[in-house]
């Protein structure tokens, strides 16, 4: 199949670009950054999905919503303004079969920045109507919601042992998950599952279920 990846050049779109490939379909990229990606199969579109004029890119079958930006402020413009024009563009057509949305889980918990946990929930309500929307063409949509991912976005984090310990305190788990693990998600969302449409999951580690009850 044809898949089209947006913010694909590193972190969790990199590790779902490779995922696609590693399993034979066609990936096609999209991202600000240049290609990090060497692969017969892959291509790239150097754009910014909110600001550059969209390219034309027929025959998508499965469309990765994942660019994104943290705390920038552009976190509307780019999480959510940017993921609709996408979407718009690519996914309207009868021969679509899936599209995924990479949100957070700040958009259930708003335990963020503000302008970024907005952008999230807002991409959450706007996949529920894509999905109604698509439903005629029996195309499943969805949203994946990670927690903490172990990309370079966060190594200032993971890299901290005082916020590290105060993280792993609020995570039963005691792990955050990694892009690669994410990506095993994406792929099941969007390929393996026919049935589950206008849904997100959260991968969080158990986070969001931390109650601190005290009796």
């Amino acid at each position: 199949m044809k898949v089209l990846i947006t913010g694909s050049s590193n972190g969790i779109g990199w590790a779902i670009a490779r995922k696609f490939l590693s399993c034979g379909h066609n990936v096609v990229g999209l991202d600000i950054a240049q290609s990090t990606i060497d692969d017969t199969k892959y291509s790239h579109i150097v754009a910014d999905v909110y600001s550059s004029e969209l390219p034309d890119v027929t025959d998508v079958d499965i469309l990765i919503n994942n660019a994104g930006v943290q705390n920038s402020g552009r976190d509307i413009d780019v999480n959510l303004k940017g993921s609709m024009r996408v979407t718009e563009k690519y996914a309207f057509h009868g021969n679509i079969k899936s599209v995924l949305f990479i949100s957070s889980a700040s958009a259930r918990t708003g335990a963020e920045f503000p302008e970024y946990a907005a952008s999230k929930g807002g991409l959450v309500a706007y996949m529920k109507n894509v999905a109604l929307r698509l439903a005629q063409f029996g195309a499943t949509v969805n949203s994946l919601s990670p927690g903490g991912v172990t990309t370079d976005l966060n190594a200032h984090v993971m890299n901290d042992p005082a916020l590290w310990a105060q993280v792993m305190d609020e995570t039963p788990l005691k792990k955050w998950a990694t892009a690669d693990e994410i990506a095993e998600f994406a792929y099941f969302m969007t390929v393996v599952n026919r049935s589950m449409t206008a849904q997100d999951i959260l991968v969080d580690n158990g986070e969001a279920a931390r109650a601190n009850f005290i009796w």
